[in-house]
């Protein structure tokens, strides 16, 4: 992907003395209290930011942080709690600006948090106003947010079609390229891993790899559907029937290639959803009518990861049972080690994903681990982000 890099101005000497406008994604989660319980995004910011300081520039930071209600700031709203962990983390004081649209007082060396952009009008919708007034206070603008990247709003897109300079920052650039490397470039075999509750959530990701992965691992309720779709009984558990031809679609769309949907063999049943519910680990062809499919059985997991260890290229996005639930964890726990022995590049991203590699103490073990829920399911989809769009435009001139 062609696209400016952050990095490369600042090794060129052409970030010296100049106005650098970075939109980070530093939307952490907070108690009622709203102290910040969990800090990584913060962490993740802080390369870019002392990338541009190092290099003589001015540094104007923002993000959203929740869901504000544009042109009306509540205190709740504040990127204060974030300012404050920044200024812990870097070793020095992070002033906080609001109201900072119409002019940002800066010098070369110092740097100011922006207080959430999403309390601007017009960042939502991308008014045109509102991102030429962003362009105007800086001479470079750097999009180190993937999170964001599957969204064109005023400080995402906006900006950087009006900017002097726009380009990536390095965790952005390293996104591109994870996903580059997974995706349009794999080492053989490629793996997908896709889980989740529903298929109709995830039936264009579905669809989309299912022209390009040589194994495709079904899990959670959507794997319930494609037992169906196969002749299965599945009993009570969660599945849509409505999408069963669907799921046969995409079982001989990869039929076709000569690649496969593995269906399980064996599952892990019980009468409740409960964490304390009796778990029975049966055939797949003889699940009950009043059982639910929890999990994926032990032969079916051994079998997954086997084929797991010997690919090429591994994406992972879902848990494939109810790993929060000891006696429904074992298939995850099984795919997340095969994962992390498998000498292929793997690239995960999600949510319920990162949950499940922090759990299993496996975050050192995964090539690439993706920040953006949202975005790196849109890329796994296929589309094309507005920020790498934007981005690959400006590049070209």
């Amino acid at each position: 992907m062609n696209v400016i890099r952050f990095s490369e101005l600042c090794a060129q000497g052409l970030v010296t003395g100049k106005r650098v406008f970075i939109r980070a994604d530093l939307n952490v989660p907070q108690d009622d209290a709203g102290a910040i319980t969990e800090d990584t995004r913060i962490r993740a910011s802080l390369p870019c930011i002392r990338m541009a300081l190092e290099a003589g520039a001015a540094v104007m930071v923002t993000s959203h942080l929740g869901r504000p209600t544009e042109g009306e700031f509540k205190p709740e709203d504040s990127l204060a709690p974030v300012a404050s962990r920044m200024a812990e983390l870097l070793g020095r004081e992070v002033p906080l600006l609001a109201n900072w649209v119409d002019g940002v007082p800066l010098q070369p060396g110092q740097l100011v948090l922006l207080e959430n952009c999403r309390v601007n009008k017009g960042e939502k919708k991308n008014n045109e106003a509102l991102a030429r007034k962003m362009a105007a206070l800086c001479d470079i603008f750097v999009h180190d947010a993937f999170g964001t990247a599957h969204r064109a709003e005023a400080s995402t897109y906006g900006i950087a079609q009006f900017a002097k300079v726009a380009c990536a920052g390095p965790l952005l650039a390293a996104e591109m390229d994870a996903i580059t490397l997974a995706l349009a470039n794999p080492k053989r075999p490629l793996l997908a891993i896709v889980a989740g509750s529903k298929v109709s959530t995830k039936l264009t990701i579905l669809k989309s790899l299912a022209g390009k992965v040589d194994q495709l691992i079904v899990g959670g309720g959507i794997a319930n559907t494609f037992m169906l779709a196969a002749g299965l009984r599945i009993g009570k558990s969660l599945a849509e029937p409505d999408l069963l031809g669907e799921a046969r679609a995409v079982i001989e769309a990869m039929r076709a290639r000569g690649a496969a949907v593995p269906i399980p063999i064996d599952v892990v049943t019980a009468k409740t959803f409960a964490a304390d519910a009796v778990a029975t680990v049966k055939a797949a062809a003889e699940v009950a009518d009043d059982d639910l499919i929890l999990d994926i059985g032990p032969q079916t997991a051994t079998v997954l990861a086997a084929q797991l260890e010997r690919a090429g290229t591994i994406v992972w996005n879902g848990p494939v049972g109810v790993f929060e639930f000891a006696a429904f964890e074992n298939g995850t726990r099984v795919i997340a080690s095969a994962i992390a022995r498998s000498s292929a590049f793997s690239i995960a991203g999600g949510g319920d994903t990162l949950a499940a590699i922090a759990k299993y103490g496996i975050e050192k073990k995964i090539s690439y681990i993706s920040t953006g829920g949202g975005a790196f399911l849109e890329v796994l989809e296929g589309k094309t982000l507005p920020a790498f769009e934007i981005l690959t435009r400006r590049a070209a001139g």
